[in-house]
């Protein structure tokens, strides 16, 4: 019997030890940390119009760049088929070289994407076989591998919408905002997770957090400016004013309400550019609120949230009166991907507190 016993706990704590709740923390905050290095290069895409630059999407064939001055003859004359090209590249043209940066730029952008894929897959396999991954969490795992392989198809499905059109010299802002917006659900998604895992290792018996009621009202509202900020910088509404906290020396822009009031809020640059302004202080109270609400129980939540829209708030307006300097509207971006994350440490917190209470 005592025999018996001993070999069942034996057993008991080998595959206890198999489970790595923090060695799989720490690969989800790398891979959040790469998710935060693309949001940046696809901002500074964007902003360069690079995202044309590469008119097909070759998933093994496209990882290395042309190689001889023959294979890149052949990836500008087709680049310069795009309306992109034929409508914006002005009357000298573009010339090489400048076809080269904004081609660096998209393929960078395609590369770290391939990385991210793989540097989530691999260890997931490993994990997996070793049977390492604590109950419940597997299916979280497979869910943001299959938003990473999401988020290739829907880069393409973006580029497509510019390449080819005989008018449209942009990607379709709605496109390019589902684009943005998935990459930062993922990278909540691997924060999040991260935290639960960290809090399991230490103990064992811990749940996830919960999602609060408050917290969520905070997310829906932090949403919004970010697919606000999408749009502005798909339609390039950025440059529809320069001027602060006037727009073109007026404080209501002048808007186009010709084709309805539906068109105006989702197409109209200057509308766009003043909703996008001026929500951002109704992201501001809710954050300051929720920061206020964890401070006592996670002092680095409150303080990294309270730094981060801090820091977002004063590089948008620098943005605008920069006339959308390329390294300044680039970090603007950022930093929203900072203050996500800084917003879903600040969301678990406060779930993990309010759920310790009702467990007491």
């Amino acid at each position: 019997m005592a025999c018996s016993a001993s070999i069942s706990d034996l057993l008991a704590r080998s595959s206890q030890s198999r489970v790595a709740p923090l060695a799989i923390a720490r690969w989800l905050e790398i891979i959040a940390a790469m998710v935060v290095m693309i949001v940046l290069v696809g901002g500074i895409t964007r902003l360069t119009e690079s995202g044309l630059s590469i008119t097909e999407w070759n998933v093994v064939s496209g990882i290395l760049p042309p190689l001889t001055d023959a294979a890149w003859a052949a990836e500008f004359a087709k680049y310069r088929t795009t309306a992109e090209f034929r409508m914006e590249s002005g009357p000298a043209g573009m010339d090489l070289a400048a076809f080269q940066f904004i081609f660096f730029w998209e393929w960078f952008h395609r590369i770290l994407g391939r990385v991210i894929g793989l540097a989530f897959l691999v260890p997931l396999i490993v994990f997996a076989l070793r049977r390492a991954i604590p109950a419940g969490y597997g299916w979280r795992l497979t869910a943001m591998f299959g938003l990473i392989l999401g988020q290739g198809a829907l880069g393409w499905y973006m580029v497509s919408s510019g390449v080819g059109q005989t008018d449209l010299t942009d990607v379709s802002h709605f496109r390019l905002s589902a684009h943005l917006l998935t990459a930062l659900f993922l990278l909540a998604g691997l924060v999040w997770t991260a935290r639960d895992l960290r809090k399991l290792a230490a103990d064992p018996a811990a749940r996830a957090a919960r999602l609060t009621l408050g917290a969520s009202l905070v997310a829906g509202v932090l949403f919004i400016q970010l697919l606000l900020g999408a749009w502005v910088a798909g339609l390039n509404a950025g440059h529809a004013a320069y001027d602060w906290p006037l727009m073109n020396g007026r404080l209501l822009p002048e808007v186009d309400w010709s084709r309805g009031a539906f068109w105006a809020v989702t197409h109209d640059p200057f509308l766009l550019q003043f909703i996008h302004r001026w929500w951002a202080w109704v992201a501001v109270a809710a954050l300051v609120w929720l920061a206020r609400r964890v401070r006592t129980t996670d002092r680095f939540a409150a303080i990294a949230l309270n730094a981060a829209f801090g820091t977002m708030v004063l590089l948008g307006i620098a943005t605008v009166m920069s006339e959308v300097a390329l390294w300044i509207a680039a970090a603007h971006q950022l930093v929203g991907a900072l203050t996500v994350t800084a917003t879903v440490q600040a969301m678990h917190s406060d779930g993990a507190e309010r759920q310790s209470r009702r467990a007491a």
